[in-house]
């Protein structure tokens, strides 16, 4: 079983970033927003099933855990430090793509967006316990989803979506607008 090896704050203070010192998915994510949604994932399921969690998102070597504003971190770290080493397997799991939209969006706009957000933006959000979907695009507005430590962040909302449409306006297109969803 690996060890949760590191527990680090995110910019968010309803959330934490558990790191481990095995890969638990081989590639993509997993992201539940509520224990409905985890219904089936081993891990995502246990840690809602503890009380107090308002999501789970986890990948490669990492597991964010957002708690509810009123509950006490001191409560939920070693619960969740032995859920996580519980269910974790022996074998890294398979995630889901981090979040595409696939399509030939407006010619390459898209495949261009998408790289953009692989490369500059989901690695600085991976590295506070956090990523992001693309929930639609339509030529001129893109519209995104939060995920873990981002998903509930006041910053993120703000600065970091304004940085985000700002790196698209000046790299794709002077038109686009980003809203989060």
């Amino acid at each position: 079983m690996p060890k949760v090896i590191n527990i680090e704050p995110t910019p968010n203070p309803d959330a934490l970033k558990f790191v481990v010192q095995k890969p638990i998915l081989k590639s993509g994510v997993r992201s539940f927003r509520d224990f409905a949604s985890a219904v089936g994932d081993p891990l995502g399921s246990a840690l809602f099933a503890m009380g107090n969690v308002t999501s789970v998102f986890y990948m490669d070597r990492f597991v964010t855990v957002n708690k509810e504003h009123d509950a006490q971190w001191t409560d939920l770290i070693d619960p969740v430090c032995e859920t996580i080493e519980d269910c974790h397997e022996e074998e890294a799991a398979e995630g889901v793509a981090p979040g595409h939209l696939e399509g030939d969006g407006q010619d390459g706009k898209l495949a261009r967006i998408n790289e953009l957000l692989d490369t500059r933006i989901r690695p600085g959000l991976a590295g506070d316990g956090g990523g992001l979907e693309v929930i639609s695009f339509d030529g001129s507005t893109l519209e995104i989803s939060y995920h873990g430590a981002c998903g509930s962040c006041p910053s993120a909302i703000g600065g970091t979506l304004q940085f985000i449409e700002r790196l698209l306006q000046d790299e794709v297109d002077p038109g686009i607008r980003v809203i989060s969803f």
